[in-house]
């Protein structure tokens, strides 16, 4: 397996979401993050089994469409994303919801 220099791991993880399909795909043991479009599934993979200290099965990742963003009368797009969905090995999990 490669090494990754891990202060360049976390930089390729933006953010969880947390969508009603997010949560339902957690009881699952499935998360879903915004990543960096230039992440592969093996930066994916090391960047949360690092930042999160948990074993990951598989990486799925999507690049969603770009959508159109319009100023007056001029047209433009939102900038392109890649979301990952990570599914973890059972009796794993991430605390996304802190106890308060």
């Amino acid at each position: 397996m490669k090494e990754y220099n891990p202060r360049d791991l976390a930089d390729l993880i933006l953010k969880p979401i947390i969508t009603e399909k997010a949560t339902l795909q957690m009881e699952e043991n499935k998360y879903v993050f915004d990543v960096l479009p230039k992440a592969t599934k093996p930066e994916i993979r090391a960047a949360i089994e690092s930042l999160f200290d948990v074993k990951v099965t598989s990486v799925n990742t999507l690049k969603l469409p770009r959508k159109k963003k319009r100023v007056g009368r001029y047209l433009g797009y939102k900038a392109q994303y890649k979301r990952a969905i990570v599914t973890l090995q059972e009796g794993d999990s991430i605390a996304l919801f802190p106890e308060l």
